[in-house]
């Protein structure tokens, strides 16, 4: 069925067309939530959350511009969602703090282990690290977003990006503390 005819039907509330839209975008939309969210099962919580949204609002896409694109949006805004009124955007205390490059050594890392460390950030580092490094929001954009200052998204950004450098390096000490027992 094509998109556009599918969506009209989902704005006439058909549930058979709304299964198949959920069917077409759900697997793209959940790991948009997994990014956001601290584990899977409150992923799961965003996710349905936003498919209850999308079907709420359905009737308002004018099919300007992408419809995934607006898919994501409101799956990003649902997520985000969950923290807003929580006091979890707070300025971190640091004068100097500046948003350079996540950079660790050459090895590859599995997309889980990366995904696990992102989602064992503090929920205001992960929500920034998030719309700014994988989502490509500016700082200006986040702050507004979020109800925050563009410093306070820069030094979260920052100590997002220190959080998962020690992880990694972390793990990278582990996995090599385990090669040498192996040896010996």
């Amino acid at each position: 069925m094509e998109l556009k005819n599918l969506i009209k039907r989902c704005k006439q509330n058909d549930k058979r067309s709304q299964k198949l839209l959920y069917e077409m975008f759900s697997e793209v939309l959940f790991s948009i939530s997994l990014k956001y969210s601290r584990n899977y099962s409150e992923a799961e919580d965003n996710l349905q959350d936003a498919f209850i949204k999308i079907f709420d609002k359905i009737h308002q896409f004018e099919h300007k511009g992408s419809f995934e694109g607006w898919l994501k949006r409101i799956t990003i805004n649902i997520c985000l969602q969950r923290y807003r009124g929580q006091k979890v955007f707070e300025l971190v205390n640091e004068d100097a703090l500046k948003a350079e490059d996540l950079q660790v050594d050459d090895r590859e890392y599995s997309l889980q282990f990366l995904l696990e460390c992102i989602q064992g950030l503090p929920d205001r580092y992960r929500m920034v690290f998030n719309l700014y490094t994988l989502d490509g929001f500016s700082h200006k954009e986040i702050a507004k977003k979020l109800s925050i200052s563009e410093g306070t998204s820069k030094s979260n950004l920052s100590r997002a990006k220190d959080l998962l450098r020690r992880k990694i390096n972390k793990a990278n000490a582990m996995n090599e503390s385990l090669k040498k027992v192996e040896f010996n």
